[in-house]
């Protein structure tokens, strides 16, 4: 007809692009396993993953074996993992608060868990120490935030929130700074540092085993409350007419997220951006709707994950620093969708 606007292609629905991004992660988490300084060959990998389930006769080099299966399976899943919750908790915090621009460490969990790690370090724990230093402090930290951000009276206690983890963020961002300060700048200083900038070079199976129970029962929680966090991006009162208790759901959604990005945080450092710009990706693809959004943006967060630490540890000879690169990725990215959103209106 004439005068009429071309109509425009249907987007692919959520379950389609939950496929294609589960296959899209799979795909390169064998292709991470074969890749770094010991390059082993895709067909090797293969053959060395079908070798552990059955019993077939070995063809491949046993420091081929050692590599994958020591070295770069747990690395491969703690990259999934962290960037899973990262993006999961930072979807999930974004509806509940309904901000596009929070993100996981906005109750303060990242500061708590740097400080609580910095703190172990200093005090010379063991690596299973400082993992569990990091969570405590992670969940200190946000209990903190929301003793002083559940007692506001106002009736906007998404803002109070907000407000009060910004203030306890600042408080342990000081602590960490004292402790800075205070440790050996031979020894304890650079551990410090270079924890806080983020890697997964130390991750391995006890590392995993003490981290996927929080992620995932995290993201259990959030995956059963997804269709509520839709609901939630209307305001108090109509959520509370179409028979969602806000403040219950809230708790539930701060309390899952949280120990999700405490887990992650306390394996991987602080790593920033992920949880800020995925869920933002992952909307444009599949919309608001949190029955779509947060497992697409688990998956996404997850892939994004792998991807940056492949860099990581190939782009130079020494390892960089995962925070470092996802804040170089992660900032044009963010800067673009502003871009976007600003020209649409």
């Amino acid at each position: 007809m004439v005068g009429q606007a071309p109509a425009r292609p249907v987007p692919m629905i959520g379950a389609g692009w939950t496929v294609l991004l589960l296959m899209a992660v799979l795909a390169a988490a064998l292709i991470s396993l074969a890749v770094g300084r010991y390059p082993v060959s895709p067909h090797t990998v293969f053959s060395v993953l079908v070798g552990q389930l059955l019993p077939i006769q070995p063809s491949w080099p046993d420091q081929a074996e050692t590599v994958i299966m020591n070295i770069r399976l747990p690395r491969v899943m703690a990259a999934l993992l962290v960037g899973c919750a990262l993006s999961a908790s930072g979807a999930a915090y974004q509806g509940i608060f309904r901000n596009p621009l929070v993100s996981p460490d906005i109750l303060g969990v990242a500061s708590g868990a740097g400080a609580g790690a910095a703190l172990a370090i200093l005090m010379g724990a063991s690596a299973p120490g400082t993992q569990m230093a990091a969570f405590i402090g992670g969940i200190a930290a946000v209990s903190l935030t929301f003793l002083i951000g559940g007692r506001n009276k106002t009736g906007n206690t998404a803002m109070t929130m907000v407000l009060a983890g910004i203030m306890v963020a600042m408080v342990f961002q000081a602590l960490i700074s004292l402790l800075k300060v205070l440790a050996d700048p031979i020894n304890t200083l650079p551990a410090i540092t270079f924890w806080l900038m983020g890697s997964l070079a130390s991750a391995g199976f006890p590392q995993l085993a003490a981290a996927a129970p929080g992620c995932l029962s995290g993201l259990a929680v959030l995956l059963l409350l997804r269709w509520r966090l839709s609901v939630m991006a209307f305001n108090d009162e109509e959520a509370q007419v179409l028979g969602v208790n806000v403040a219950r759901i809230r708790l539930a959604v701060i309390v899952a997220a949280t120990l999700m990005t405490a887990a992650a945080v306390a394996i991987s450092g602080v790593i920033a951006m992920v949880g800020l710009v995925v869920p933002h990706l992952a909307r444009m693809i599949v919309g608001a709707d949190f029955r779509n959004l947060l497992p697409v943006s688990a998956l996404m967060g997850g892939l994004f994950m792998l991807l940056v630490d492949n860099l990581a540890r190939t782009l130079s000879a020494s390892e960089i620093p995962l925070g470092i690169l996802t804040a170089l990725i992660g900032a044009p990215v963010f800067f673009s969708l502003l871009t976007k959103a600003n020209q649409r209106g």
